[in-house]
């Protein structure tokens, strides 16, 4: 009797696994770019974790003779007009950008989380103030802010990100107010505010758990956008200093150098992969779990 009752858990267990490995197998048949994006990001991380074995060049290492080289068996990417192999300060590259990008959405959906959830669920002079502030932050274009911002504070890495993040979170703040003034009316909140349950465990266990999917949607397609509009900042002078090896200061820096093409052709093709590749994975996860699309 105890080997049965034992084996019927395992049972279960192997089907459910095996079931799971099923759903996950079919979405990925039926939304082949998630599989592609994931490919793409998963190959960038690797590029910049490993970039130390993938090169013999340091990011800053200069060799003048060697100077705008083409693409070559020695330098497979080039160089450029310093002669800093092009391959090397692209992969050194992606641990700039791409943390920066991840940090701006992250930072910014957190603040714009905390804003939306409280404004929506205290409501009145509460909700009237803080939507009004959102609103002040999104009268204003994104990059014409940040510029702002960062020329204040000075052209640096940490300034930059600082930057977007104080434009970044209002569109997080909206979406989360929405979404928990639709769920705190719904029976099951009331049914727990009915049973006693304070406002803080209402609030982060029973209405923030059933909104935030679509603000996972929105961060995955903003880390693309993070990640291009850091470039742009860069691309402008206001991101890391001249010499830092950052996909959109090196196009900005190849544009100076349009005919040796190998200078802005593959930073730029970086930051594109990229962009395009959270743009495909926030994509198939709306598609998924928006129950009208599947």
């Amino acid at each position: 009797m105890a080997t049965q009752s034992t084996a019927k858990p395992i049972s279960l267990q192997t089907r459910q696994a095996s079931e799971r490995n099923t759903r996950v197998f079919s979405t990925l048949r039926k939304n082949p770019l998630i599989a592609i994006g994931v490919a793409i990001i998963a190959g960038w991380v690797m590029v910049a974790v490993f970039a130390t074995q993938l090169t013999p060049f340091a990011p800053l290492e200069q060799n003048v003779r060697d100077r705008l080289q083409e693409p070559s068996q020695t330098h497979p990417m080039g160089t450029d007009e310093l002669g800093r192999d092009v391959l090397t300060r692209v992969a050194y590259g992606g641990r700039i950008t791409m943390p920066a990008g991840i940090t701006i959405v992250v930072i910014g959906s957190l603040v714009g989380t905390l804003v939306g959830a409280l404004a929506g669920y205290l409501g009145g002079l509460w909700d009237e103030v803080m939507m009004r502030i959102t609103e002040l932050f999104m009268a204003f274009p994104t990059i014409i802010l940040a510029m702002a911002v960062t020329a204040a504070l000075g052209p640096d890495v940490r300034n930059a990100i600082l930057a977007l993040v104080v434009v970044w979170w209002p569109n997080y703040a909206r979406l989360i107010r929405s979404l928990v003034l639709e769920v705190k009316s719904q029976d099951f909140v009331e049914a727990a505010r009915s049973l006693g349950a304070p406002g803080y465990y209402i609030l982060l266990r029973t209405i923030l758990p059933n909104s935030f999917m679509p603000a996972v949607i929105l961060a995955t397609l903003d880390i693309g956008n993070a990640i291009l509009v850091f470039a742009g900042l860069s691309f402008l002078g206001l991101g890391p200093e001249p010499s830092s090896p950052e996909w959109g200061r090196m196009v900005s820096v190849g544009i100076d150098f349009f005919d040796q093409w190998w200078m802005w052709l593959f930073p730029g093709i970086a930051i594109a992969s990229l962009v395009m590749a959270f743009n495909f994975i926030g994509d198939s996860i709306r598609d998924i779990a928006d129950p009208r699309l599947r």
